[in-house]
């Protein structure tokens, strides 16, 4: 005999919108649903993590895509606003706030005055690695329930979805 499926929130919504709604895909909705929830948790789970380093979910943001940069980690606020998916004010706010905490600099460009240059400051690298330590465990834990296999299996799975909005 098969093992009965343990049920989530999501079987209940899914459920809901069977009865109310004609021509309702139930696998895509619970697909989509699910994905959000995670999404959510994800981020909810780092927003306390970032937290308890004093650190927004923007500032994080902000630093993690400077420091990703290739070396010497910097950039000009309207590349990082273009990376971060945010306007040039918001980024604005975000470095402000940054260079108030001392975790970036913004120094004129040597070559053109008119031209401004963001670093990390090494206080900006330590809590960078030390945000991102915590949003790796974190992370892990979130799949923690599958294994090695179900992960792959997983990511190719999205990886198809993703490839096919790109198209």
């Amino acid at each position: 005999m098969a093992k009965q499926q343990e049920q989530d929130w999501v079987d209940q919504h899914v459920e809901r919108w069977r009865r109310t709604f004609r021509g309702f895909d139930p696998e895509v909705e619970g697909a989509l649903v699910r994905i959000g929830a995670i999404n959510r948790h994800v981020k909810r789970a780092n927003a306390t993590a970032f937290g308890e380093l004093g650190l927004g979910p923007a500032e994080y943001d902000t630093l993690h895509t400077l420091l990703i940069q290739p070396e010497p980690n910097e950039t000009t606020p309207a590349q990082l606003a273009e990376a971060c998916h945010v306007t040039r004010a918001a980024m604005t706010s975000r470095l402000d706030r940054l260079v108030e905490l001392a975790y970036v600099t913004r120094e004129s460009d040597p070559l053109d005055r008119r031209r401004i240059i963001v670093r990390p400051t090494q206080a900006g690298r330590a809590v960078w690695k030390q945000a991102l330590e915590l949003a790796v465990v974190r992370e892990k834990q979130t799949l923690a329930v599958l294994s090695e296999a179900e992960k792959v299996q997983l990511n190719a799975l999205l990886r198809r979805i993703v490839l096919g909005l790109e198209t």
